[in-house]
């Protein structure tokens, strides 16, 4: 059961019913989409989505994922799952743009690593970061995250696999 966890300023609590609004408004945004390096996708398929994890995930215990919360306002998204990429676990954080450049993505990336040490028993976890998020890249590198290999996608855009060791965590 994916628990409700704390950092200094965020709360990461288990999506209800009423926070299906927040969750759409974020992965809906074209700078989010941007930066985590996907495409927009259709509203109704992220509508489906959320409802999957109401009604599939979190009943099957399938991975951890949760809404960010900051002074009781829904800010983002973090995940904690096993990628197809390597034979291991990802961190996946969206913010929403207004709460940028504040320091909570670190925050956020600290307090997933910490479960994933201390809850989930990972030894390593991984990221995926477009090569031109700069910001997330510095970030990463600041936190102790090594670069494994580049992903190239069908697009020919690339992404950054990074990886760090659970006992790293700063």
């Amino acid at each position: 059961m994916t628990p409700t966890l704390h950092s200094e300023r965020l709360e990461f609590a288990p999506y209800r019913t009423e926070d299906e609004e927040g969750f759409v408004t974020l992965l809906r945004n074209e700078e989010v989409c941007r930066w985590m390096g996907q495409e927009q996708v259709p509203e109704e398929d992220l509508r489906t989505a959320f409802r999957m994890m109401l009604t599939h995930i979190y009943p099957q215990n399938l991975f951890d994922v949760w809404g960010l919360w900051h002074e009781g306002r829904y800010v983002g998204h973090a995940e904690v799952k096993k990628t197809g990429n390597v034979d291991g676990h990802e961190l996946i954080t969206a913010l929403a743009p207004d709460y940028w450049g504040k320091g909570l993505g670190t925050e956020v990336v600290r307090t997933l690593l910490r479960h994933a040490a201390d809850n989930l028993g990972l030894k390593e976890a991984y990221g995926m970061v477009g090569a031109d998020n700069a910001a997330s890249l510095a970030m990463a590198e600041r936190l102790g995250f090594r670069h494994v290999r580049d992903v190239v996608g069908d697009d020919g855009s690339v992404t950054k696999m990074v990886v760090i060791s659970t006992a790293d965590v700063p």
